[in-house]
């Protein structure tokens, strides 16, 4: 399982590009809860905010506002209780595949099947979504993602859907897990 970019960041609304994102993260804490019952690896993921780095083309678009005493609002939101046993990969692109070696740990816990939660749908979530259907099975716990724009969200949760993976109701997922533990 991993738990994409749910740090205070975007999950607070005051925030630049923050939302309400208290259904998702709600829904994610069901889908944790399931996940370290059944023993399923964890990952989260948050954006590896150094003051420090110098300006990237990457993020023309996209300017935080940043100052160097931001940083604790990469931190996970405290509601998903992070064990000290779940990696948290920090990475400085949208997809979590893309400069970590989210891969290589994956593929080292015999891992074939990757359920993806978090923030954003059309961006971070779909990111990982595309670059992990190389090697493994998406599945998407559907009230698990979310997205600031309700029409983006609906959009990329049909193409991830479609092209991707498996978007599916999260008690649907919470019972395959159980499934599997069993």
């Amino acid at each position: 399982m991993i738990v994409i970019d749910l740090a205070l960041y975007w999950t607070r609304p005051d925030h630049q590009i923050g939302t309400n994102a208290d259904s998702v993260v709600e829904a994610t804490c069901k889908v944790l809860a399931a996940s370290r019952d059944a023993g399923i690896p964890v990952f989260f993921t948050s954006f590896a905010y150094d003051p420090a780095d110098p300006p990237s083309p990457q993020n023309r678009k996209l300017v935080m506002k940043l100052s160097p005493d931001d940083a604790p609002l990469f931190e996970l939101d405290e509601r998903l209780e992070r064990r000290p046993t779940e990696k948290l990969i920090r990475k400085r692109y949208a997809s979590a595949f893309k400069g970590t070696n989210l891969h290589e740990m994956l593929t080292s816990l015999g891992v074939d099947t990757l359920i993806v939660t978090g923030l954003s749908t059309s961006h971070c979530v779909y990111a990982t979504c595309r670059d992990a259907t190389d090697s493994f099975r998406v599945i998407v716990p559907e009230e698990a993602v979310g997205e600031r724009c309700e029409v983006m969200h609906r959009v990329n949760l049909l193409d991830i859907d479609i092209d991707l993976g498996d978007v599916t109701p999260v008690d649907d997922v919470i019972g395959s897990i159980r499934g599997v533990a069993q």
